[in-house]
């Protein structure tokens, strides 16, 4: 069960990269566009820019939760055992990090389901005609941290169990 919540994550971590080599690709597109075409109208591609961006950052949520790279303030936490740590884990994400997910997930999805039931376009004539794609990823990328969060619980508490 851990594997198969742990592999959603690498899943979208391997999205993701995908995604940053898009908002490479296209920041670079509207750099030449403008500055070697001369080309003025680029809102479409800036806009894909900053859509590319935003959803590489709430999907890497998950995926660097699983890395353990999320910043923490660990004056006391890295001098702990590893069995006080899988404590201080299990708590933090059971009244922490599932709650906040949670929220996020169905204000997200709400927020979505709007935008999705109007057809949100960009308030640009030339953007992007799909603003509900991107305010689709708040509640999946919600999704996938609450999937990460629960593996992360259930491998601490393991921890706690195994034979030292």
């Amino acid at each position: 069960m851990l594997k198969l919540l742990d592999a959603i994550s690498v899943l979208s971590g391997r999205v993701l990269i995908w995604l940053v080599f898009g908002v490479m690709i296209f920041s670079c597109a509207v750099v030449v566009m403008r500055y070697v075409l001369g080309n003025s109208d680029i809102t479409f591609y800036q806009e894909l820019v900053i859509y590319l961006h935003a959803s590489a950052f709430m999907l890497s949520a998950a995926w660097t939760l699983k890395r353990d790279g999320h910043v923490r303030v660990d004056v006391l936490y890295r001098s702990m055992g590893s069995r006080a740590k899988a404590w201080v884990n299990i708590i933090g994400s059971i009244l922490f990090l599932l709650p906040v997910s949670f929220f996020l997930f169905f204000t997200g999805y709400e927020f979505a389901s709007h935008s999705w039931a109007i057809r949100e376009t960009s308030g640009e004539a030339s953007g992007i005609p799909a603003v509900f794609l991107l305010k689709s990823v708040v509640p999946l990328a919600s999704a996938f941290l609450i999937i990460q969060g629960f593996a992360e619980v259930l491998r601490n508490t393991l921890l706690l169990y195994r034979d030292d």
